[in-house]
This record gives C-alpha cells, structure tokens and sequence, in this order.
C-alpha cells in the first residue's frame, strides 16, 4: 500500500466521481479506476458501490476514508512542525471566526505586540468551523456556541449580555429594560441563519414563546445596525459590540427574561500542532478577554 494510492483514494472519496478526480488529479482515468482497484485487492474488501458509471462509497469505504484523513493530517503536522523546528516555517495564524467585529481591536493590540504575524482569517458559522478544525485547516477558532469534537477543545473567553437596539421613534425607546415577549409582534433585523449569534437568539426567542419574524438578514453587523437606525426593525446586540458605540445606538435595552447571554470561546483541535506564536496568540486572546470582561463589568455598575 503507498500514499499515492491512499491520495488518489481520497481525491475519488471526496468527489465520488472518476472522471472529476481523474481531472483533478492531473491523471488518466483509466490508471486512476487500476489504482482504486488494486488498493481494494490489497485491503480485500471493496471500498465503493458501483452503478453504471455511477460510485458511491460504502461502509467500507467511509470508515477507510477516516483512517486516511487522520494520515494525511498527521503527515502535514508533522511537516509544519518540522519546519518549524527549522526556523523556516513562517509566522502565520489561521483563524475562524463568528464574531467578525471583535477582529479589529484584537488582532491590532497582537499586533502592537508581535508586527512579523501575518494572519488568515474567516468568518465561517459553527458548523463550518468544527469542519475546519478537523481537517487541520485552521488553528483556531473564536466563536459564541461551543465547538465540540472528540479532537477538539473549546476553552469559555467571557460570558457577556445579549440587549435589543431599537429606533428612535420605537414605542419602547424610552425604556431601559423589557421582558423579550413584549416585542415579539415587531419586525426583527437579524444575522444569517447558520451563523452562531443567530442561532442563540432564535434559541431565546423560542423561550419566550415566540417565532420572531425577521424581516431582514445579513452577515453585515454594521448594515443590521444602520437599518435598526433607519427605523426598519429591531435587532439583538451583544455588549461587546455596543463598547464603542453607544452614542451611535443610544437606545438600548436590557433583557429582563428569559435570561439572554452569551458565553465567548476559543477552539484549537489537539491534533493540530500549535507553533509558538500560535499559543502566544491563544495566550494573548485569553488576557485581552479577561480585560474586556472586566470593562464591561464596570460599565454595567
């Protein structure tokens, strides 16, 4: 068994098509069915369900599949950690987020600290990100529901307050705080289904007994903000995201029930090795946190 056959085995699992893996693979399609055929004959069991022109994997297949990844995984670690050791590896963070507004200010303050990082970023929903651990693709994530995973660890950041922002001209805008049914005949401004904020707060609404009706979505905060602005709806906000902004959305209110919070956390996977500036970032993201957590606690008194 080589790792050429288990490569070309994964490029065929992953499209479940001969010919685009053949494509992909830059080989003839014929060489590449001998291959898959000749690694079926060394494991002795087949690893594809075949109509027609048509293949599909099978038990066996998917549970090979499995065993493959970690390989792969393994062996690309196992390079960047080499590379690593060698001083040739460069200073890069991948990072997933779905909270795209606390990126500025965090990553400036590393920064300040550390100017050679270079950093790639994403802005994924949680689903996505467990993906994107797995697979070794990022080294972090930073997000408002738990990542959860066999490989995985999730580390709580800080647990803040969910409120509403309403327009100006709202029949509650004179208020501080309400009980969330009060407003579940309004119009809500709220981020793409999918994304962890919003699935937190469709969560909450359920709690309070009601569906709320979104009459807008996006992944654009600043775009859900102007529009509450603009008198087209309401919206939830998260204390972070008010910190620098509470003139622009002076009327913010205070979810009495159900309880509406939030707690923010880090996910690396254990599989993935972590360079030095990787856990000096990890380490950084933990104390720039408790700092923010400590603010918006002096704020609330």
């Amino acid at each position: 068994m080589e790792l050429l056959q288990l490569k070309y085995f994964q490029v065929v699992a992953k499209h479940e098509h001969m010919t685009v893996a053949a494509k992909e693979l830059q080989i003839a399609q014929p060489s590449l069915s001998k291959t898959i055929s000749r690694l079926e004959e060394d494991l002795g069991v087949p690893l594809f369900e075949r109509e027609n022109r048509r293949i599909r994997l099978n038990a066996y297949g998917k549970l090979f599949l499995e065993r493959v990844e970690k390989i792969f995984t393994e062996l690309h670690e196992g390079k960047r950690e080499l590379l690593d050791l060698a001083g040739t590896n460069d200073k890069n963070i991948t990072l997933a987020v779905s909270i795209s507004r606390l990126l500025p200010s965090l990553i400036k303050s590393f920064q300040d600290e550390y100017p050679d990082v270079r950093f790639q970023q994403f802005l994924e929903s949680t689903s996505s990100m467990k993906a994107e651990l797995e697979q070794g693709r990022i080294d972090f994530c930073i997000s408002s529901l738990p990542v959860e995973g066999e490989e995985i660890v999730w580390e709580p950041l800080m647990t803040e307050e969910i409120c509403l922002i309403v327009p100006p001209a709202h029949r509650f805008s004179d208020r501080s705080a309400i009980a969330l049914h009060e407003v579940k005949s309004d119009a809500f401004i709220s981020m793409n289904t999918g994304f962890g904020f919003r699935d937190l707060t469709d969560r909450i609404c359920k709690e309070a007994g009601f569906q709320p009706y979104v009459a807008f979505e996006g992944d654009e905060p600043g775009v859900i903000g102007e529009l509450v602005t603009q008198g087209l709806g309401i919206a939830f906000i998260p204390e972070i995201a008010l910190m620098h902004q509470k003139d622009r959305f002076p009327h913010k209110l205070r979810i009495t029930t159900p309880d509406c919070k939030r707690t923010i956390g880090i996910g690396w996977s254990k599989r993935r090795y972590l360079s030095p500036t990787a856990i000096q970032f990890r380490e950084f993201v933990k104390c720039y946190f408790e700092e923010v957590s400590y603010r918006l606690e002096t704020e609330r008194r």
